[in-house]
């Protein structure tokens, strides 16, 4: 599963359970956001017992960005055999406060700074 773009670049690795996410995603609203959100509910379907999600390359993400994050990790916290650790870095801004506000949706969701 993947979506190779000039901006962002999004792929599922099934052997490692990693979903990556790296550029920058300043997609305009929901509709555009579709795939990208189909490729999460795919994994969520696939209900692995954990799952990596690597942003330490995600430069930028825009409200929108955030709102299929919340969602994702809310489908992924209604799977309770599933745990995530999500993967971030404290070089890029936007990360710190995002990634632990989105901790608040799933507090059982690990982070690991980079």
């Amino acid at each position: 599963m993947e979506i190779k773009m000039n901006d962002y670049h999004v792929n599922y690795d099934t052997e490692t359970t990693t979903l990556s996410c790296k550029g920058s995603l300043r997609l305009g609203g929901m509709e555009e956001y579709a795939p990208i959100v189909q490729i999460f509910n795919q994994v969520v379907a696939q209900e692995p017992p954990l799952i990596y999600f690597n942003l330490r390359e995600l430069q930028f993400l825009n409200s929108s960005g955030i709102n299929v994050l919340s969602k994702f990790i809310i489908k992924v916290r209604q799977k309770k055999d599933v745990q995530m650790i999500v993967q971030g870095s404290q070089q890029i801004p936007w990360q710190g406060k995002s990634l632990k506000n989105l901790q608040r949706l799933m507090p059982s969701m690990q982070l690991e700074w980079e």
